[in-house]
């Protein structure tokens, strides 16, 4: 497990394609339960560990998440994620080229809980919740092409499902229309960076994760423009 950032409020890791946040019916350990073990063994805490999970990456994505460390910034996360305080920003990989080189995505998503999965409309329908991101496009390769990616909502398989309806399916994510699927299981999404102003003590946290170890992930970080 790689900590890229702690205090005594927060703790920010960086998950591994495949693990889940926070338990499910899978009944695998959850990246919640390592982190407890991680603080519990560093600072030799007795008794149960407090962990507050603020939000979640989907199995296959890798990259940042936050968690709380204490109650009084589980409360203070909980409400700056709810209105759009903080600030994530992904990068992903995909085998289409967008018309525009960038752009503003805004679709009503429905959420399909029997097939895990999400449908974009270009209007407002029945049980459809409002979903907007920005996109650009900041690199390319002979096959590929690298999108950085600004959630302004946060829904079910947002970015998987408004990059698809675009026509530009994410690298491995057969879910969502790709030809075919990664070595590994995951999918080429990347919760690249987050940005907030601290909880507790106000400074601004601004982290970045270490790409993937791939060398698709590197040839198109050095293109990035």
């Amino acid at each position: 497990m790689e900590v890229i950032y702690e205090d005594n409020h927060i703790i920010i890791v960086n998950k591994q394609s495949g693990e889940i946040v926070q338990g499910d019916k899978t009944g695998d350990r959850p990246l919640s339960e390592l982190v407890k073990d991680y603080i519990k063994e560093k600072y030799q805490k007795p008794g149960a560990v407090f962990l507050g999970v603020v939000h979640r990456l989907d199995r296959p994505v890798s990259g940042l998440v936050v968690f709380a460390r204490t109650s009084k910034a589980l409360a203070r996360l909980n409400k700056m994620f709810a209105e759009g305080e903080v600030h994530k920003t992904y990068w992903a990989i995909v085998q289409n080229k967008p018309e525009a080189e960038e752009g503003l995505l805004q679709n009503w998503l429905v959420r399909n809980e029997k097939q895990n999965k999400s449908y974009a409309y270009d209007r407002e329908v029945p049980n459809s919740k409002l979903a907007k991101l920005k996109y650009r496009l900041i690199g390319e390769s002979e096959r590929y092409y690298l999108l950085e990616v600004q959630l302004m909502t946060g829904r079910h398989h947002q970015i998987r499902c408004q990059l698809s309806t675009m026509g530009c399916p994410i690298k491995g994510d057969l879910k969502y229309g790709a030809k075919r699927s990664n070595q590994d299981g995951s999918i080429s999404l990347l919760a690249r960076r987050i940005e907030f102003v601290h909880p507790v003590s106000k400074e601004k946290i601004a982290v970045e994760a270490p790409l993937p170890a791939d060398i698709l992930w590197e040839t198109l970080k050095k293109s990035v423009k």
